[in-house]
């Protein structure tokens, strides 16, 4: 039944949630597709002006420049030796010494100053010494007097004997006349036989002066070398009064002055030390692995701190023989001359045994190329530039040694001319290259 005043209801169905959603997406989908086709449309109409445009700006053929390290091709040694440290010192050192005992009463020296050989440097007390060679010389008289008494004694003996051969002759002249007489009867037997017995005692008497003239004449050769013997001692006597001037043995720098005027010095008592500075001479410890390209005269480089930037030539003067039983190295003695005296002892020296061989041109083993490794002559790449731009030139070089990564150019590279290093690719002559941020201007 129908109420009066009231209308039907009429029912009326919803839409899901997932049925709009559907539709959203859609519509979504289809504005899409309509905008990227129109974008589309447009790119594509304008792409052939643009790609002409931007071919139009690039040269037909041209390529990226290849990026090369250049270097500058300098003179060196291939490697280099190590230095070897030592200190300076004199060539030789002189101590000055008293021979005798006395005092010192003056020393003209100290320490810094220049002396020559055989100058003057120091006097002793010598009263002890004069009075000795005083005492020596008397002595010396006293001896030479006595050969003249034995020199006398010899004449005297020697005019013994011919007195007695005087006496000799007679007696025997006598004693033959005598017995003519006795066998003639004129005289008696007994006197022939007297007569006989003085010539006898007569030729004793020569012998016997005879002998005395040996003794004297022993004597006198005695007295001779008693005489030799006391100039002797005179001499010494005279050489130590001498020993009261003090000279210098060398020429050379006083180094060290021991001892001062007034003290009592004995025999051997140190006064000063005088070097030898004409030379210098530097000892550094070598391995024994090192030991066989080290020759007695070989020149070797010097440097010392004390004269940065300078060089000096020395010469080894000596190699011991005797090598250190625990670090295996042996004492090589370098010889340096110092004729203007300027350097010292006691300085710090760079000793570098290096062979004075000329330096050649050496680049880095990495710049050759290696198509003919096996062959002395190598290809190298130098640089040529022109208005700005670089390429190229591929350069037949010879090659020498090898060593720590580099090798010796023997010829077709100067020194000054640049060269590639390395390259970002492999290179052909006359290709145009781009110079690195490395590379050596």
């Amino acid at each position: 039944m129908i109420l009066a005043g009231k209308k039907p209801q009429s029912r009326v169905k919803k839409p899901s949630t997932k049925s709009t959603s559907r539709l959203m997406n859609n519509q979504t989908l289809l504005i899409s597709c309509v905008l990227g086709l129109g974008l589309l449309t447009t790119s594509c109409g304008s792409l052939p002006k643009e790609s002409a445009e931007a071919q139009s700006r690039r040269p037909r053929g041209e390529k990226k420049a290849t990026s090369v390290d250049v270097a500058i091709a300098r003179t060196n040694l291939l490697r280099s030796q190590p230095d070897y440290i030592g200190n300076t010192a004199p060539y030789r050192t002189v101590s000055v010494r008293s021979q005798v005992e006395g005092r010192l009463l003056a020393l003209n020296l100290d320490v810094g100053d220049n002396v020559n050989k055989g100058q003057t440097i120091g006097q002793l007390d010598d009263t002890l010494l004069v009075t000795s060679f005083k005492q020596a010389e008397a002595e010396q008289a006293a001896r030479e007097s006595e050969v003249a008494r034995a020199k006398t004694q010899v004449s005297n003996a020697q005019a013994e004997v011919e007195k007695a051969r005087l006496e000799l002759v007679q007696a025997e002249a006598d004693s033959q006349r005598l017995q003519k007489l006795y066998k003639q009867g004129a005289i008696a037997e007994q006197s022939a036989q007297q007569a006989k017995t003085r010539a006898k005692t007569a030729a004793q008497a020569l012998r016997a002066a005879m002998e005395q003239v040996r003794t004297e004449k022993q004597a006198v050769a005695a007295a001779q070398g008693r005489v030799f013997s006391q100039k002797a001692a005179v001499s010494a006597t005279q050489e130590r009064r001498s020993y009261a001037r003090l000279y210098s043995p060398i020429t050379g720098v006083v180094t060290e002055k021991i001892t001062e005027p007034g003290n009592l010095l004995q025999p051997g008592s140190e006064v000063l030390k005088i070097a030898d500075f004409s030379r210098v001479k530097v000892v550094v410890q070598v391995s024994e692995l090192e030991l066989a390209s080290i020759q007695v005269g070989q020149s070797v480089q010097v440097r010392l701190d004390a004269f940065p930037g300078k060089t000096f030539v020395g010469k080894v003067e000596r190699i011991s023989p005797v090598a250190d039983a625990t670090a295996r190295l042996i004492p090589i003695e370098i010889v340096i001359t110092n004729s203007d005296g300027k350097i010292g002892s006691g300085l710090l020296a760079r000793v570098n045994f290096a062979s004075p061989t000329p330096q050649r041109v050496v680049v880095p083993q990495i710049a050759i190329s290696e198509s003919k490794s096996n062959s002395p002559t190598q290809t190298l790449f130098t640089i040529q530039e022109r208005e700005g731009k670089a390429k190229v030139k591929a350069k037949t070089v010879t090659v020498g040694k090898t060593a720590d990564g580099k090798v010796e150019i023997l010829s077709g590279l100067k020194p000054g001319e640049k060269y590639v290093v390395r390259s970002s690719k492999p290179l052909k002559d006359g290709e145009m290259v781009n110079l690195s941020i490395l590379s050596e201007k």
